[in-house]
């Protein structure tokens, strides 16, 4: 097919002729992110099935979400070149010349607010709710699983801020050191306050690790791409420092806007207590308020309490409880307020986990339980596609299609200009969309269930852990089959078989696991300790290495630290070379995992781990130059990338599941603050050695000034 010249210049390409111009293109685009998400997924999956030797479940539905990331990344990154990066580049350029400074700042608000909410990692944070229990940590839990909505608030709020401080900065050529002398000891400050109540000190992780979500492929490009609009009107666009800072600040910001939420809902939830206490009717009105109706209270009882603190919650009134099943089971509305929008939810919740006389309310018989819970275990696990799909389109446009009508509006109403190229901005917007929600869906099927997988298997290093995932439920079971074996001291110890297709599989007998009543024998089997005795330091050293390597490997491979090692090299003219700046950098993000990993295993406070680094910091960054100031603290920001993030923070929650500590936040936080003080380290070191090597030249045999 031949290529022909239309009217308005305009060149006509056949289908197959833009297929072969355009498959080389996508072809680098995909595999660029291929590269970004191989190592770190190889890394994980191989380190399960090989040195714990459990295999990972649903590994099909697993691969097809990592698949979906892959190219949701792929659409998300190419609609964030092509649509929303040319705008904010157009507006950084003409706002500082049309506008006066109250309406930058504005913008700059605005922008930094919805960046937020177009983050692809941002979403993680709703769904970390899950983890947490309501007793334990009440103000946890209110803020991730009542109002998830205001954290993010909070959130953009604090991005938004930063991005105002960061306009101010680039307008005044202000150094960065300040902002780092006042918000580094308000939070630190903060977070110690925070160590002596039991509700604000299970906030501090979240709010710490708030920080690095934030940092993402949305809100770094476009907040630099009005940074250096503006440098280039204000005539610092080739100063050292242009473009370099508003990272940190956008990191720093939203740390102090969560804590600050904390401590406006803390006075309206209770204190920690124990389930028994949680649901008993004298602390109902104080516990009522982390739940929007009553009826959503009673199925977080059902849902995660123990059978007596159910009845608990009904005031002991046996016959009330039952009653309420058997509503709920003939009322839809009831049912849905309940357990969720899920038709089939009441019924799985009561054949998997309700007692004998729950099962009767919701069936009528326990015959019709059994059928029931036997023709459940043989299908299996339903995927509703077609849910998935409208509530991640729903969420990725709602994230970016405001922001994008914001920038056109003060592109045209505001600044009276034209959109410049604007069809190939409205393709990036839609491909911007659509990169999101099959991002979104990614995380949700693969990134997710990944980390939380391997975080849950982890602690088998040096625990005995229960896979759950591995559950075999036999009904109508005949404890006639029980055989008895004897051990080498003569102890006894009972096994059966059971027929899996063509292989017979011993599985042991434990009274406790059998159900006489419904005929069901539940085996779950264990896995560990495999490194030492049982919660022995060598099953722990093990966990530690794999967490280093883990964070040591994924910062190496982030493009986003490619780039900033060039940058780098080029500002220093050499003396910080591109590889030692990499290397650096991947050794504090590989210690930072390590010692949030330790924080969450010995269960550790985040605080005290968190204080001396930062206070650490403020002595160093007095000591360092401007260039490396900004360098340094800015280099946390590449450590954060929408695939670390997702992992990471299920990978911490799975842990803390397994190992029984209330929550598993303040990985981010240690991976954030270990490479800037390692950069900062090495910094001083090259600024000495630079220096020294000056010194040495005599002067006038072609000496350089600092």
């Amino acid at each position: 097919m031949t290529v022909r010249q239309q009217a308005g210049g305009r060149i006509r390409v056949g289908f197959r002729q833009a297929v072969g111009m355009l498959a080389p293109y996508v072809k680098s685009r995909l595999m660029a992110q291929i590269k970004a998400v191989a190592l770190i997924i190889v890394y994980l999956v191989l380190f399960q099935t090989l040195i714990l030797g459990i295999p990972v479940a649903r590994a099909t539905v697993i691969a097809a979400g990592l698949a979906l990331v892959i190219v949701g990344l792929t659409f998300f990154m190419e609609g964030l070149v092509l649509g929303l990066m040319p705008l904010g580049e157009v507006i950084g350029l003409k706002l500082p010349q049309k506008s006066v400074l109250p309406v930058i700042l504005v913008f700059s608000f605005i922008l930094g607010v919805g960046a937020t909410f177009a983050e692809p990692a941002i979403g993680v944070l709703k769904a970390a709710g899950a983890s947490v229990k309501a007793w334990d940590a009440p103000l946890l839990f209110l803020l991730l699983n009542r109002y998830p909505d205001f954290l993010i608030y909070a959130v953009g709020i604090g991005v938004g801020i930063a991005v105002v401080a960061g306009m101010l900065r680039f307008l005044y050529n202000w150094s960065l050191k300040p902002f780092i002398y006042l918000l580094i000891p308000v939070l630190v400050v903060f977070s110690v306050w925070a160590y002596f109540d039991k509700n604000m000190m299970f906030l501090t992780g979240l709010a710490w690790d708030c920080g690095g979500v934030t940092t993402g492929p949305v809100t770094v490009p476009l907040v630099l791409a009005l940074g250096i609009g503006v440098c280039r009107v204000v005539g610092s666009a080739g100063s050292g420092s242009a473009g370099f800072g508003v990272v940190t600040l956008a990191s720093l910001f939203p740390i102090l806007t969560v804590m600050s939420l904390g401590t406006l809902f803390v006075g309206s939830v209770p204190q920690p207590m124990s389930e028994a206490d949680f649901f008993k009717l004298e602390n109902r009105q104080a516990t009522q308020a982390l739940f929007s109706h009553p009826d959503e209270m009673a199925g977080y009882a059902f849902l995660n309490a123990a059978p007596e603190n159910q009845l608990a919650f009904f005031g002991g009134d046996r016959d009330g409880m039952l009653a309420f099943l058997r509503e709920a089971s003939a009322e839809a509305k009831v049912r849905e307020r309940v357990f969720g929008p899920e038709a089939d939810a009441l019924k799985k919740w009561a054949a998997s986990q309700g007692t004998r006389e729950q099962q009767v309310a919701v069936f009528g018989d326990i015959e019709a339980s059994t059928r029931y819970a036997a023709s459940a275990s043989a299908l299996p696990e339903r995927l509703d596609v077609f849910d998935l799909l409208a509530r991640n389109t729903r969420a990725a446009a709602q994230a970016i299609i405001p922001l994008s009508l914001f920038f056109i509006l003060v592109l045209t109403l505001v600044l009276r200009e034209k959109l410049p190229r604007a069809d190939e901005i409205l393709l990036g917007l839609v491909f911007a969309v659509i990169g999101m929600g099959l991002f979104n869906i990614g995380i949700e099927l693969g990134l997710a269930k990944l980390g939380g997988q391997v975080g849950g298997k982890i602690p088998s290093a040096f625990k005995a852990v229960e896979l759950t995932d591995q559950t075999k439920t036999i009904h109508d079971f005949d404890p006639g089959v029980v055989q008895t074996a004897l051990t080498q001291k003569g102890e006894e110890s009972r096994f059966f078989y059971l027929k899996e297709k063509d292989r017979l599989l011993p599985l042991p007998f434990n009274e406790r696991q059998y159900n006489p009543e419904t005929r069901q024998y539940t085996y779950v089997p264990t896995r560990g300790p495999l490194f030492g005795r049982s919660d022995g330091l060598g099953g722990i050293l093990v966990v530690l290495l794999f967490a280093f390597i883990l964070g040591y490997a994924a910062t190496l491979a982030e493009p986003a630290l490619n780039a900033l090692g060039a940058t780098v090299e080029d500002l220093t003219v050499g003396a910080f070379k591109k590889s030692l700046l990499m290397q650096t950098v991947a050794i504090g993000v590989g210690a930072g995992l390590a010692i949030g990993v330790a924080k969450i295993v010995w269960d550790l406070p985040l605080i005290w781990l968190l204080a001396p680094p930062y206070l650490l910091l403020l002595f160093v960054t007095a000591f360092s130059t401007e260039e490396f100031v900004n360098i340094g603290w800015d280099s946390a920001g590449v450590t954060t990338g929408p695939i670390t993030v997702p992992l990471v923070l299920a990978m911490g929650l799975g842990i803390s599941t397994q190992v029984g500590v209330v929550e598993g936040f303040g990985i981010l936080a240690m991976a954030s603050v270990c490479p800037i003080l390692s950069v900062l380290v090495v910094g001083l070191w090259v600024t000495m050695k630079r220096r020294a090597a000056q010194a040495s030249v005599p002067s006038g045999k072609g000496g350089t000034t600092p």
